[in-house]
């Protein structure tokens, strides 16, 4: 695939706070890219640069190798959904799909044809004389999604658009979000700050914090080989444990040396190491690598969630067999389920799960009042 949209140095300032620290990123024609980052990291930002509600202070943006930073919005080959979708509730559905085609006098026949066209697409057919009004959330981001789509963009922005969905509506919204973009064939940049969104839609995910990109990759790739603490850390649970890379493929940590499949390290390089917890398998004392005393379990429906200190560290473990509080248990830890990082400025700050509980992580999704 092409690239369709370059970022080149583009950094941005709001009241002499950088959001955007020098970004370069390329997007390719008829990719599904995801902007994934905390509130405030600066993904809304490089958002309303592509789509020209904003203008960087340094930096190029490119489209199709034309560059267009002083190309005003309308006049872009983008659309955006936002999270408040901003459809008319003075006209019903027919018209509210229909509006950008009648700004550009297309004539009636044609308008009818396309709005048909769009409703069979995000499965509102029938729905031409409702009013907005009585529409579900869902059924409403269809109309704002539709309304983007009619006058073929090349590119569409979605800000946060499921934002205010429930999570059973969130979760089939994103099966429904991919099928349009793969049968249209346009490029979809997507903001979220909802890791498991990021994970099953993308093609592609960019991981932002404090105003840089941290990593771009498949999700695959972005799970499986983060780069730093940080993007450990965002994307699901992770233990990440101080460690010493003696050699190539072997790594020392909480009192133990692994085998592991990581190398390319100076001789006793201090890093980060990170194991995901369900790849931890929960054996008896006697079997076990380490050792600890298990002090929370949660029932999670296909697993439980286990914290167990082992030499003052909380780690996580993800199972389907159920150990007690207070239970003496050994860990063992597979070659390839050890992923070696090298220091960050985030090291240290993540991966202890002392603090955990899902009261803390679900203050940690709610969204700051306001969005760079």
């Amino acid at each position: 695939m092409a690239k369709l949209i370059e970022l080149k140095g583009i950094s941005k300032s709001f009241d002499g706070e950088k959001v955007l620290n020098s970004i370069n990123l390329y997007i390719r024609d008829g990719e599904f890219v995801t902007l994934l980052g905390p509130s405030g990291c600066g993904k809304t930002t490089m958002l309303r640069i592509i789509g020209g509600f904003e203008v960087a202070d340094e930096g190029q943006l490119c489209f199709d190798g034309v560059e267009i930073s002083d190309v005003p919005a309308y006049k872009r080959q983008v659309n955006t959904v936002f999270q408040k979708y901003a459809l008319f509730p003075h006209l019903n559905v027919y018209e509210n799909i229909a509006f950008p085609l009648r700004i550009k006098k297309v004539a009636e026949e044609q308008i009818k044809t396309k709005v048909t066209e769009m409703l069979k697409m995000v499965a509102l057919s029938g729905f031409e004389n409702k009013s907005v009004s009585t529409l579900s959330g869902g059924q409403q981001q269809r109309v704002a999604i539709a309304r983007a789509l009619i006058s073929h963009p090349k590119v569409l922005l979605l800000d946060e658009p499921l934002g205010a969905l429930d999570l059973k509506l969130r979760k089939d919204m994103q099966n429904e979000l991919k099928t349009i973009q793969q049968a249209i064939g346009i490029t979809f940049v997507y903001v979220t700050h909802d890791q498991e969104e990021a994970l099953s839609m993308s093609d592609t995910v960019v991981v932002i914090s404090d105003g840089e990109i941290q990593q771009i990759g498949t999700p695959t790739d972005i799970y499986n080989e983060p780069t730093n603490a940080f993007v450990a850390d965002f994307i699901g649970e992770s233990n990440i444990i101080d460690g010493v890379m003696l050699e190539d493929r072997r790594v020392r940590m909480a009192g133990h040396t692994f085998d592991c499949v990581d190398g390319g390290f100076d001789k006793n390089e201090l890093v980060d190491v990170v194991v995901r917890p369900e790849d931890i398998d929960v054996v008896s004392p006697e079997k076990g690598m380490l050792t600890g005393i298990v002090t929370a379990v949660t029932f999670k429906g296909v697993h439980y969630e286990i914290i167990v200190d082992i030499k003052g560290f909380k780690w996580m473990i993800q199972s389907t067999d159920y150990v007690a509080p207070e239970e003496n248990i050994g860990i063992y830890i597979e070659p390839d389920a050890i992923h070696v990082m090298k220091k960050s400025k985030y090291s240290g700050m993540f991966g202890d799960y002392s603090t955990f509980s899902d009261e803390i992580e679900q203050l940690s999704d709610v969204d700051s009042a306001e969005e760079f």
